[in-house]
């Protein structure tokens, strides 16, 4: 692959204070580590690794702030794993997509990337909205299925399937995505 990603992390600072949001919170458990093996190889290419997130009507980029306000007992064990480091970019966002309201589509032309790699929460809203922009963007998509979560698994899988057969998203898992990074 010669192009350059980006890794987008979305919603994974999270709350989960609604409705099913325990039940997001056990997916979300599960896609911690891809997320984090992805988010290694991009350090290791020195490729941008972005988190874009809910604002929590703190309307703050300050990730401590967000991080504290969201975090409780459900949360805790997540955002402990998941939380951006000093090299991540964090935007906040206004809505579903992660190009809307937000400075993501500038600073992914300030980087110079090509494709993104969308992972997070939830699978079948935020993260396809996102898939959605991108493409209408014409940015290559890559959606490690084993990197996103909703709160039913058919709700994933069609999400999933709407990004590949729609979108032209490549939904390869993790692992292989990463094979193909190398």
């Amino acid at each position: 692959m010669t192009k350059k990603c980006a890794l987008l992390i979305i919603d994974m600072i999270n709350d989960f204070q609604f409705p099913n949001g325990e039940k997001l919170a056990e997916f979300t458990k599960e896609i911690v580590p891809p997320i984090l093996q992805l988010k290694e190889h991009f350090y290791e290419k020195e490729w941008p690794v972005i988190y874009v997130n809910d604002h929590y009507q703190l309307w703050k980029a300050d990730i401590a702030l967000i991080t504290d306000h969201a975090t409780n007992d459900v949360s805790a064990p997540i955002i402990q794993e998941m939380k951006p480091g000093h090299k991540d970019y964090f935007l906040i966002k206004p809505k579903h997509s992660a190009f809307y309201g937000t400075a993501l589509h500038t600073l992914l032309h300030e980087l110079d990337v090509t494709s993104v790699v969308n992972t997070g929460v939830a699978g079948n809203i935020c993260v396809f909205f996102t898939a959605n922009d991108a493409y209408m963007r014409e940015f290559d998509i890559y959606i490690p299925k084993n990197a996103i979560a909703s709160e039913e698994e058919k709700f994933n899988e069609y999400a999933l399937e709407m990004m590949e057969t729609v979108l032209k998203a490549d939904v390869r898992p993790s692992d292989e995505f990463i094979q193909l990074l190398s």
